[in-house]
């Protein structure tokens, strides 16, 4: 039975995932939930490996019906990479228990301005091109992912919602952009867990079939229903986030 959860848990993450980031939010505490006696570095090193799998195919399925503007987002991908690695070698270093309180204030910050600005993220009018553009969405994938790999929850509505904002995407080629920038910094976790040995590779593996198939469906839905469900789910993932992570930070 409890493969059977943990299966449906990835599938349903991989859905999520793949339209508007925030798998983690269901696969996580599935994992928890199956195996709760496991040390939590190996349940988490486990669901980066199932959702990579997802990201990657998201990544895929979206670079071949929206345009990427790969010049920006390559550098940007081995940015978020570098700065994953960064994280989690400085999480060895310095706890992240400051973030635990800031995070749904932040998230709830981020909702608030959506809400707020009606047509964000309704057009694809980007701010900045060529070298600009690379340097701009570099610094967005450092930064995003060094908090990844130091701490890691909302990185992909992050990833969005910065994407949107600052570069001037509309939500769906966000969406697009964030699966790569979160699949590099998806790998530097799973390079670091692995030589650790915190991934069970033999479920992960499996669940990533799972995963695959959600992420095939996340996509497809996206690509079919356009910028605005992206933006209806986004604002619902962030709602989630907000309410995980305030129970987290001010009940537990």
């Amino acid at each position: 039975m409890e493969w059977f959860f943990i299966g449906c848990a990835s599938l349903l993450a991989g859905f999520v995932d793949a339209i508007v980031g925030g798998g983690g939010l269901v696969m996580v505490p599935a994992l928890f939930a199956a195996f709760p006696g496991t040390a939590p570095a190996t349940l988490l090193g486990t669901n980066k490996a199932v959702s990579v799998w997802g990201t990657s195919m998201a990544t895929w399925q979206y670079s071949r019906k929206v345009q990427m503007r790969w010049q920006a987002l390559l550098p940007a991908a081995a940015a978020g990479f570098a700065g994953s690695m960064a994280g989690a070698w400085t999480v060895t270093l310095v706890s992240p228990e400051f973030l635990r309180k800031l995070l749904p204030l932040v998230l709830l910050a981020v909702l608030a301005y959506t809400l707020a600005k009606k047509n964000l993220g309704q057009h694809h009018t980007p701010h900045f091109d060529g070298r600009r553009e690379a340097l701009v969405a570099s610094v967005i994938g450092l930064v995003i992912g060094f908090y990844d790999g130091f701490f890691g929850p909302g990185t992909g509505s992050f990833f969005v919602f910065l994407l949107v904002r600052v570069l001037g995407y509309d939500f769906l080629n966000a969406s697009a952009a964030a699966k790569l920038l979160n699949c590099a910094t998806n790998i530097a976790a799973i390079v670091l867990f692995g030589l650790k040995g915190h991934v069970w590779w033999h479920i992960a593996l499996m669940l990533a079939v799972a995963n695959v198939v959600g992420s095939l469906l996340g996509t497809h839905m996206a690509l079919r229903h356009g910028t605005g469900f992206v933006r209806w789910i986004f604002i619902c993932v962030v709602s989630a986030l907000i309410l995980k992570t305030g129970y987290d930070a001010f009940l537990r």
